[in-house]
């Protein structure tokens, strides 16, 4: 019997090691199609929720219509997913089969995400869902004992260590292929441990369900009635709530970190981490948790951070920020799990409907901040949202601890709903329009420079911009994607990051002296490139997202004042790049790694082969990588030594006067006497490279190697 604990317990940690393992795996095939917004991972988790609330569904009916050959069937069939691909891209002589989607898949990317993932690791990912909920229902039959909620901590160690695995040691070490391969062969031998315990469970001696009764751990404020619902609705229903409250957290604070706090690639881990963890804290260590305190906190918590969002007009520090809203992350988290663990079901029959309700929680959570917010709202009040959920339930929950208790969270409530309404006045001010969609939330501003550098904070470099007269600027959450001065004689002035001294515009002087020029860009923003078009010359843009080219059209004048011919295609540039006949551009610009989920599939050796088989004879390739956080230009230095072609770095300073800002490009080229010109020569400079840094491919790409961890 302690070997089969033993056994239970590595299936459990095994199961949840390789759910959490997969995830990034199968997310980075979207990249071509969707490119690298951090509305991707915050969708996929939708995906992930959903599938994982399918596989507590199957550990329910497997509870009540046990069927041992159905358990092998769909296990095997999950295997056959795996293989299948595999096995028909050694028949076709192919490195694999891949998913492929249309063109129009950048306009419709939930449904893309969904179709992806189901695809490739659906029925896997649902099996290893499934697996904690019913063991633990079949250990509690087999020995009559209380039921083993410690398995389900045990599965979120699991999950964590991966997560702290994959970025810091799989993906930095590993292809793709190899990441696959491995993941497999691992999920073959849970699936047959897996397999022998569901057969082993149909056909051993059972205890009664009935005398399968939970040893509580004492908590004098534990309470099962609530003065309105009867017992059994009030814990069914907190079930559901608490859970998805926690996963509005989760992905709120998720999304605001990367979009408003600091363009920081992998971020995203830190929030997941702690959300792990508070499942971890509430499942295997009950008795740390004390309500009076953690629900102090959390006002604390709540009310210092409801104020902050308030003062839209000002930022913390990026450290100081990410820290704060962390530790409120993990206080409400941990309220969340804490009090579902505190209402958890007293017999194995009911466990399986606890976790079931357990994850349709979490789903609605990720659905409403995933899918639903985008489509409902103009403007990202996510946080505000879930800062006001919580506070709901925690009135909720201690709603029987005394009239101090009802007033103190009544009131809260009130004052965060009137957070949101004051979120939405102010951002309205100044605004011009605002929008969102899966790829952000979008917002144009217009007022005199100084008005709009106090509002609008700063670059993705962190420094601030100054100049003359109004200015209209588009924002991307914090990240401005484009300004233009509004003064008659200054609109077609290129400004930010395109200025006449960047490496763009020495490229764009210098690459076709007495003849029209022929400039692919993808990352249209506000269109400032058209503003060096001349008669004759053909600008064309590529542009993911289907709400920048309207706002570029209408509301900035770059389009329709430049005398070139200007076009604008939409859906990935690297995948639209890769269907189109040869353009023969003499440059093409590389525009899209200034945000916090770095698009790696436009930096790979494939990508580098479309680009060349777009560019004219001697034409060069434009790559802006100004970043605060990421150093890129050592390994655009590999990618162009393997196509043998040349490469050097542009910096260029702030010109406030301009409305120009600090920039690095770097610029490469087939052609060595493009370097020699003298207006090239003098403002370029040789990369310095980085020994053992390993060339990124479609199989293989990992950023820990080129993050900027320090000042």
């Amino acid at each position: 019997m302690y070997r089969l604990r033993i056994v239970y317990g590595v299936v459990v940690f095994l199961s949840a090691f390789l759910l959490f393992l997969v995830e990034p795996m199968a997310v980075k095939q979207l990249l071509p199609v969707l490119g690298g917004s951090s509305a991707v991972w915050v969708t996929s988790l939708v995906f992930f929720q959903a599938t994982l609330l399918l596989g507590y569904l199957y550990a329910y009916f497997m509870v009540r219509q046990a069927r041992a050959w159905m358990h092998l069937a769909l296990l095997g069939a999950a295997i056959v997913e795996l293989v299948l691909p595999w096995l028909l891209g050694v028949a076709l002589g192919s490195r694999g089969i891949e998913v492929h989607f249309n063109s129009s898949a950048s306009n419709h990317p939930v449904s893309t995400i969904f179709a992806a993932l189901g695809c490739t690791i659906g029925l896997p990912f649902l099996m290893l869902g499934s697996t904690g909920p019913l063991l633990q229902v079949w250990w509690a039959r087999r020995e009559g004992g209380a039921v083993p909620y410690g398995l389900f901590a045990l599965s979120n160690a699991g999950s964590l260590l991966a997560l702290v695995v994959y970025p810091l040691l799989v993906e930095p070490r590993m292809t793709l292929a190899m990441q696959r391969g491995y993941w497999a062969l691992g999920f073959a031998a849970y699936a047959a441990v897996y397999a022998w315990l569901g057969i082993r469970a149909g056909r051993g001696k059972q205890v009664r369900a009935e005398s399968v009764v939970l040893q509580p751990v004492p908590d004098n404020n534990v309470n099962d009635a609530h003065p309105t619902l009867g017992a059994g609705k009030w814990r069914s229903w907190m079930w559901f709530l608490l859970p998805m409250g926690a996963a509005m957290q989760l992905s709120a604070v998720t999304s605001h970190l990367s979009e408003d706090i600091a363009a920081i690639p992998l971020l995203w881990i830190l929030p997941l981490a702690v959300y792990l963890l508070t499942f971890i804290l509430a499942f295997e260590a009950p008795r740390l948790y004390r309500r009076w305190l953690v629900a102090r906190l959390l006002v604390v918590m709540l009310a210092s951070l409801g104020y902050a969002l308030s003062k839209v007009d000002t930022r913390l520090p990026v450290g100081l920020a990410v820290l704060f809203y962390l530790a409120e992350l993990l206080i409400a988290c941990w309220f969340c799990h804490a009090e579902v663990y505190r209402l958890r079901p007293d017999n194995a029959e009911r466990s399986t409907v606890f976790y079931l309700l357990v994850a349709a929680g979490g789903v609605a959570g990720t659905f409403f901040v995933g899918i639903v917010s985008p489509l409902t709202f103009r403007a990202n009040y996510d946080l505000a949202t879930a800062f006001l959920a919580t506070a709901v339930l925690a009135a909720i929950v201690t709603w029987d601890d005394g009239w101090a208790q009802r007033t103190l969270w009544s009131t809260g409530s009130v004052l965060l709903l009137a957070l949101t309404v004051l979120l939405h006045i102010e951002f309205g001010r100044h605004a011009l329009m605002r929008a969102r969609n899966f790829y952000g939330s979008l917002r144009v501003t217009e007022a005199d420079i100084d008005t709009e550098s106090a509002v609008e904070g700063t670059n993705a470099n962190g420094s601030a911009s100054t100049g003359t007269g109004p200015v209209r600027v588009l924002m991307n959450g914090r990240i401005r994607h484009g300004m233009q001065m509004m003064e008659s004689g200054r609109r077609r002035v290129p400004t930010t990051y395109y200025g006449q001294d960047s490496g763009v515009g020495v490229a764009l002087r210098n690459c076709c002296e007495g003849r029209a020029m022929n400039v692919g860009v993808v990352g249209l923003g506000v269109g400032t490139l058209a503003a060096y078009g001349r008669a004759g010359d053909r600008i064309r843009f590529y542009e993911i997202n289907p709400l920048v080219e309207p706002i570029a059209r209408n509301l900035f004048t770059y389009l329709r004042d430049s005398p070139a011919e200007i076009s604008i295609e939409g859906g990935d540039g690297r995948a639209t790049l890769s269907r189109e006949a040869p353009q023969g551009f003499d440059v093409l610009v590389v525009d899209a790694f200034s945000g916090d989920a770095i698009p790696l599939h436009l930096l790979t050796r494939e990508a580098m082969e479309v680009y060349r088989r777009q560019l004219a004879p001697g034409g060069l390739v434009a790559f802006h990588v100004s970043n605060s956080y990421v150093d890129l230009a050592p390994e655009i230095g590999r990618l162009a030594d393997a196509e043998g072609m040349q490469a050097r770095v542009v910096q260029s300073l702030d010109v406030p006067a301009e409305g120009e800002y600090r920039a690095t490009w770097v610029l490469v080229s087939a052609d060595p006497g493009f370097f020699r010109k003298p207006g090239v020569e003098a403002a370029t400079t040789a990369i310095e490279r980085r020994p053992g840094l390993r060339l990124w491919t479609d199989d293989y790409s990992s950023l820990l190697p080129v993050l900027r961890l320090g000042p």
